[in-house]
């Protein structure tokens, strides 16, 4: 069985990422190997600071067999310009919550009509596998923006984003549901294949 160090510290992340991987791989994360890093993320796009994390952590694991894979996710909404892109972490500020990202979403977007709320969110994987070798992949999924919340579940931007092809809010979905047709799920399923095809 190949090991996947996953280059981050959000858990919520951490274990969707796991569930996505199934039981092909074992998953680590930094915390299991008592990697205390804070990598500063100052690329221009997701797939740069993608590549930035997985970079950070490869003087970690020299000499081991694992695979470092990292990714950067976010919300792009068509009427802002893009916005937040790569700093939906941070939307609202360093150190904010999920809610405070969502409120200041909502108010930006209060005056935008029904047919100019659309949005994607995306996830960039960066991974370095043991020879050294990088690889990246992208899952993108198209959507629309809620006028006010629209489930509870999930986190981040799930509460307020509906997917397209199924006209499902995220925060409305099972995690079971999401892991399957998330962006994430995308690029999951695309890391997969081009680890297959790198063995």
């Amino acid at each position: 069985m190949r090991t996947i160090l996953l280059a981050t510290g959000n858990q919520d992340k951490a274990n969707e990422l796991k569930a996505m991987l199934g039981d092909d791989f074992e998953v680590m994360t930094m915390k299991d190997l008592d990697i205390d890093l804070d990598i500063i993320e100052d690329g221009r796009t997701f797939e740069a600071n993608a590549l930035i994390k997985v970079r950070a952590l490869q003087p970690y694991v020299q000499g081991k067999d694992l695979i470092i894979m990292g990714d950067d996710s976010g919300l792009s909404v068509d009427c802002l310009g893009g916005a937040p892109g790569i700093y939906s972490a941070r939307y609202a500020g360093d150190n904010v919550s999920y809610g405070d990202n969502n409120k200041k979403l909502l108010k930006e977007m209060a005056n935008v009509p029904e047919g100019q709320r659309g949005a994607a969110f995306i996830t960039a994987i960066a991974m370095i596998l043991p020879d050294g070798r990088e690889l990246t992949c992208e899952g993108l999924v198209r959507g629309k923006i809620a006028s006010d919340y629209c489930g509870s579940g999930g986190f981040g931007y799930d509460p307020l984003f509906i997917h397209e092809a199924s006209g499902r809010c995220y925060g409305d979905m099972s995690k079971e549901e999401k892991n399957r047709l998330s962006h994430r799920a995308l690029a999951i399923q695309k890391a997969r294949e081009l680890l297959n095809q790198a063995r």
